[in-house]
């Protein structure tokens, strides 16, 4: 059942109490590979869960709208001066509602309309915050993107310094959704100095990794860095900005007023507790055993036939066309989903097909490694990937059904946050 217990909830809502203990058991039993997923500990379950949801704070610490502070201060400020620590950060904003937000505020702080952004192609693994054209990004700013390269599935950073001289950005973004290998920060830090231009570098899937030293960090090279707090940083659906000194007063007013009232204190409670554990020894081993995972799983992947996009992993990360596999990334996650295997179509570089109906699919260890999964599992997740993606072409229901139960047999060893069996 769900921990901690939500009996106040079924005495109430017993309809969506039923629902909420039943997506606890499938998290429980499902390999949750959805590479911007994870668990939190029960402790950040607890903190989102608090009277805390009951207060209003516009504004920032010392500096409210609202009065009945007097313990909303410490909280939010308890957050930004972990953050500062986790991240050797000089300015930490922990407000934003999530990462998309958080991004928008680094436009809202640098940028005039129609001003020219610079980042990785959407269809290469950029986010749609970065400039698509179906995001507000890309509507009222001027886009240009940079991608990798069709031997290597790497970025070029020649190219890309061609690029930002030839079109001189405002604004340099480093980052995206589905990038597996290392970010070089230092080349971009260079380059966005060379043309002159603010660099933001977006974290949000490796944020963990950077807190537990298993990937470098843009600190102190990018002028602002924007985050979640969840994915593999292993906190609750929020984000943050960390910033320069020089840059924090226009990174505040851009999320407070510029986008956003009061934030969410809950969230903002949930967060301080998830630094507080990023601070933990522990989590410098939970950090480096994802990464280990997902070299691992790569490597079994490979062994069993899988394109893999630049041929393997740095992070957390896997992206995989399955065009040599005679089946569409679509349908393929559908029937890994029902063989008990949770992750999400995606496109890959130089698709062919459509965004909703892609090549590939995309997964990650950051779950698994909370569960306390090792490289010892593997093995046997690429296998039974390989087993379900067959049994898909083939049609074959019955074997996603054996496959199903044998994850659950395993990971029935493996405890779960935030439930009990």
């Amino acid at each position: 059942m769900h921990e901690p217990k939500i009996s106040h909830l079924a005495a109430e809502d017993p309809a969506l109490a039923d629902l909420i203990e039943s997506e606890a058991q499938r998290q429980h039993d499902k390999l949750r590979m959805i590479a911007s997923e994870n668990y939190v500990s029960s402790a950040v379950l607890e903190a989102t869960g608090t009277v805390l949801t009951n207060k209003y704070s516009e504004g920032y610490a010392g500096k409210r709208y609202y009065e009945g502070q007097q313990l909303i201060d410490p909280i939010e400020s308890l957050a930004v001066e972990r953050a500062k620590a986790v991240f050797g950060a000089e300015h930490a904003n922990v407000q934003p509602y999530s990462g998309s937000p958080a991004n928008l505020a680094i436009y809202l702080a640098f940028l005039q309309p129609g001003d020219t952004v610079m980042s990785m192609s959407l269809a290469h693994g950029g986010h749609l915050t970065h400039g698509s054209p179906v995001s507000i990004t890309g509507k009222w700013f001027r886009p240009v993107h940079y991608g990798v390269e069709p031997e290597t599935g790497r970025v070029d950073m020649s190219k890309v310094r061609e690029l930002a001289l030839a079109e001189r950005p405002k604004l340099i973004i480093a980052g995206g959704t589905a990038i597996p290998r290392t970010i070089d920060f230092p080349a971009f830090a260079e380059i966005a100095a060379e043309v002159g231009a603010i660099l933001m570098a977006d974290i949000a899937h490796i944020a963990g990794l950077i807190a537990g030293g298993a990937h470098p960090s843009p600190i102190g090279l990018a002028d602002v860095v924007t985050t979640t707090t969840h994915k593999t940083l292993r906190g609750p659906r929020g984000a943050m900005i960390m910033a320069k000194a020089e840059h924090a007063t226009v990174v505040d007013k851009a999320v407070f007023p510029g986008l956003q009232g009061g934030p969410h204190n809950h969230t903002t409670a949930g967060i301080a507790v998830a630094l507080h554990e990023a601070a933990q020894p522990s989590f410098k081993g939970y950090a480096h055993q994802i990464v280990a995972n997902a070299s691992a799983l790569a490597v079994a992947l490979n062994e069993r036939g899988f394109d893999l996009v630049s041929g393997g992993t740095d992070n957390h990360l896997i992206l995989i066309d399955l065009t040599s596999k005679g089946i569409p990334g679509k349908p393929a996650a559908k029937a890994l989903d029902a063989a008990g295997i949770e992750l999400n179509f995606n496109g890959v570089p130089f698709d062919t097909r459509r965004p909703f109906d892609p090549s590939g699919i995309r997964l990650g260890t950051a779950a698994l490694t909370t569960r306390g999964l090792t490289e010892a599992q593997m093995p046997q997740v690429a296998e039974w990937m390989d087993q379900t993606v067959t049994a898909a072409v083939k049609e074959d229901t019955a074997a996603l059904d054996r496959i199903a139960g044998e994850v659950r047999d395993l990971l029935a060893a493996y405890p779960m946050p935030g439930y009990t069996a």
